[in-house]
């Protein structure tokens, strides 16, 4: 995992994931949710872990996780940009907010910036449809996206992470 939790650490965190969210497999989305928010990634050591506090199997787990994509186990920066992928999206100029991003970051999609700051996906539909194309960063919405709007996006982004670091 992408921290310095030590194995007792990480156990106990999960724990108090579980005591708070509830036992069994109803809590595993919100337990998946919570330390992928958190760490940026979910590791094969984490979903054992994961598994053997809620008592299933690890391959559900893993099932789970690697089913919901804004679950998967792979690395993400600081910042997920998910630009939507939809047809109205299309109409709307997505493609050219697509290449903005590409050129902001230096990346590609499905791809991670060098210093993790930055992770840019596709997604589907975010029910944004009448304002497109959309665009998610972490959990912000943003909407009729310009490829003006996204480099700003960006540059907030970079703001907000020197910020963090001060």
């Amino acid at each position: 995992m992408a921290t310095t939790m030590t194995n007792d650490e990480l156990r106990a965190d999960i724990e108090a994931l579980v005591e708070r969210l509830g036992p069994g497999r109803a809590s595993l989305i919100p337990i998946l949710a919570d330390v992928k928010r958190r760490f940026h990634e979910i590791d094969s050591e984490t979903m054992q872990t994961i598994a053997d506090v809620l008592d299933i199997h690890p391959v559900e787990v893993h099932s789970v996780a690697s089913f919901y994509a804004f679950l998967h186990s792979a690395p993400e920066g600081q910042f997920v940009i998910r630009l939507c992928g939809t047809l109205p999206c299309d109409f709307a100029g997505k493609q050219a907010v697509a290449d903005a991003l590409r050129t902001e970051l230096g990346i590609g999609f499905d791809e991670t910036t060098e210093d993790g700051l930055f992770t840019l996906e596709w997604t589907s539909c975010m029910g944004m449809c009448d304002q497109g194309p959309a665009l998610l960063v972490n959990d912000e919405v943003h909407t009729r996206v310009t490829p003006e709007k996204a480099r700003a996006v960006v540059a907030a982004c970079r703001a907000a992470a020197v910020a963090k670091e001060a």
